[in-house]
């Protein structure tokens, strides 16, 4: 079953929505493509979104305050 906006771990809880909305999608496409566990896909589309999301905002921080 796919993650959502409103449905998806408690571990992207503390993340800015943009990060959090990109992990989702990147979640979503590995759930689809790879075969990974859980745990490994959160792990891997986390650090890819936040990767993301420095490559344009190099000094901003990934957390909401």
């Amino acid at each position: 079953m796919p993650w959502t906006k409103e449905d998806y771990p408690d571990s992207l809880k503390n993340l800015k929505p943009t990060v959090r909305n990109k992990a989702i999608e990147i979640m979503n496409a590995l759930q689809r493509e790879e075969n990974y566990n859980e745990q490994r896909i959160i792990a891997i589309a986390t650090k890819k979104a936040e990767e993301w999301y420095q490559n344009d905002h190099p000094n901003a921080s990934v957390y909401e305050k």
